[in-house]
């Protein structure tokens, strides 16, 4: 969902900033860079210390993504993926389901905010996983709910760990860059929805089926 749907990101970044300066702590780019790809509590944690209990750990997440949300409540159209609405109305027949690590909140947020929820048949978020990607746990209950063979699979990733859970499901993975200008084991990597490369080769793939 973030940085595929929604080029949240760079708002993530500032979220953070903000949060963790509630608690005196400087978040540094090393720091950004370790949270793409992970669920808040590993987040959390990673920022803060294995030693906060894990109601606390809760707790400042779901404070964190409040955060976020009030910052971009007004904001969602310009920061979804350029080309998005049109690539998911031209696959409207294809089977899709949203694989994430985000928090049920946020999740719901952009597909009901930005009315998205209608082209997705399955939505499995963080919470209903024991492993977070970059175990593939995630995408393979999506995948299930879809009735779907994993090899059968596209996913659409744009950071490391999300790859990784891809492969190790045995999908297929098409990278979008607006996290990472190089995702290493993408069959391809594109800018957005707007791009002709990623057609060709969704036409090639039916094709070839």
């Amino acid at each position: 969902m973030d940085g595929v749907l929604v080029d949240s990101n760079p708002v993530h970044r500032e979220a953070w900033t903000l949060f963790n300066r509630r608690f005196g702590l400087e978040t540094t780019e090393e720091m950004h860079q370790r949270m793409y790809g992970k669920r808040n509590d590993q987040i959390i944690r990673d920022f803060f210390g294995e030693q906060l209990p894990p109601e606390e750990v809760v707790a400042r997440g779901a404070a964190k993504e409040e955060l976020y949300r009030d910052m971009i409540a007004g904001r969602l159209e310009e920061i979804l993926v350029p080309g998005l609405r049109d690539f998911l109305k031209r696959q409207e027949t294809t089977p899709k389901a949203i694989a994430t690590n985000a928090e049920p909140a946020n999740v719901n947020f952009l597909l009901d905010r930005a009315d998205l929820r209608q082209y997705f048949r399955v939505v499995v978020d963080g919470h209903q996983v024991s492993h977070p990607k970059p175990h593939p746990e995630v995408y393979l209950r999506a995948a299930e709910q879809l009735g779907a063979a994993p090899s059968h699979c596209i996913v659409l990733e744009d950071s490391y760990s999300g790859v990784a859970a891809a492969r190790a499901a045995g999908m297929k993975v098409i990278g979008i860059r607006t996290t990472h200008d190089n995702l290493p084991g993408t069959e391809i990597s594109v800018d957005n929805f707007q791009s002709g490369e990623l057609t060709e080769w969704l036409v090639g793939q039916n094709q070839a089926e």
